[in-house]
């Protein structure tokens, strides 16, 4: 974990002094990397130390990156402004601090995961769930990667097209129309831990469902809103959606592939992030073609794709054998 904070966090930070593109490409390049061995092997930490509250570990674990993406553009717009693309650096000894940290840390994690390891399993030493373990359910996994590829589109999609629906729909400036996307991930950071929360109390499958019907016809009612009010309060119950589902996604993946705790992970956090970067281009061009209404009415459509998917998933059982 500490190489994958190093190499992102450094890469990133040293983008700014560079100017041609090949160097700026190879280090974006060199940050994914390091993204993917941290998220992976972090979230199966988390599943081996939060014992049954796997779904409120996790939804902590992730306000830190929608924290990031609602502080990140605040803190670069600062140090660019008083130091120029040089100010970027900040980032690499940031990453630096962090790791060092991780690696000082790292010996009492490892006992904190032999001591969990050893409590769980003379705790479910008898219970059903051992049954269920015996192997992997990839089916179940591969309709949930189908929900959070749709999901992911979505994600992106709105990431993308809010701050531009808001400008030229609604008439907002450039300036107030990214304080909308700020309020969401902002919003977000709360929302993912009520998720978590949730999951704990309710069901893991019962929180993905319920968002995902949520987010259907709230991105329907944008698309069919030009009033900049109105957008603004669409962000409260469209971030609810949209992030409080996160920690049960990976939790669910986790439970489905129990065997291949890690694997799932890094499935799961890895499409999550990248499947929708992939269609935002292709969201774009039919944007220019047929404008941002329709864009959100295309998004919409993905949304209730996910919707629909969460009925065929199954319920996952917890540790005691009981359906989550």
């Amino acid at each position: 974990m500490s190489l994958g904070i190093l190499l992102s966090g450094v890469s990133m930070g040293l983008v700014g002094l560079f100017k041609d593109y090949w160097s700026i490409f190879a280090l974006v390049t060199v940050s994914g990397i390091g993204s993917a061995i941290f998220h992976p092997e972090a979230a199966r930490i988390i599943n081996k130390l939060s014992g049954t509250k796997r779904g409120t570990a996790l939804s902590i674990f992730s306000v830190g990156g929608n924290g990031g993406f609602a502080v990140g553009p605040i803190i670069a717009v600062s140090v660019i402004t008083f130091f120029g693309m040089k100010g970027t650096v900040v980032f690499s000894l940031l990453a630096i601090i962090i790791s060092a940290a991780l690696l000082v840390i790292g010996p009492r994690m490892k006992e904190e995961i032999a001591k969990s390891f050893i409590s769980n399993n003379a705790k479910r030493a008898n219970s059903l769930i051992e049954q269920e373990k015996s192997k992997n359910d990839w089916s179940s996994f591969a309709r949930l990667t189908l929900i959070i590829a749709f999901s992911s589109v979505v994600v992106c999609g709105l990431r993308s097209f809010i701050p531009l629906y808001l400008v030229k729909v609604t008439g907002l400036s450039t300036t107030l129309a990214g304080s909308a996307l700020t309020l969401l991930f902002m919003f977000g950071v709360v929302t993912t831990l009520i998720g978590g929360f949730l999951a704990d109390k309710i069901g893991y499958l019962k929180v993905v469902q319920f968002s995902y019907w949520l987010l259907a016809p709230m991105i329907a009612i944008l698309s069919q809103t030009t009033n900049a009010y109105i957008c603004f309060l669409l962000m409260i119950p469209i971030g609810f959606a949209m992030f409080s589902p996160f920690s049960s996604v990976v939790v669910l993946g986790q439970n489905y592939l129990s065997k291949s705790i890690g694997f799932a992970s890094g499935v799961t956090l890895g499409l999550y992030f990248s499947i929708g970067g992939i269609f935002v281009p292709l969201i774009g061009k039919f944007a220019d073609n047929y404008g941002l209404p329709r864009t959100m009415e295309l998004l919409t459509i993905f949304a209730l794709l996910a919707a629909i998917c969460t009925f065929i998933l199954p319920k996952p059982m917890t540790e005691d054998g009981i359906d989550a």
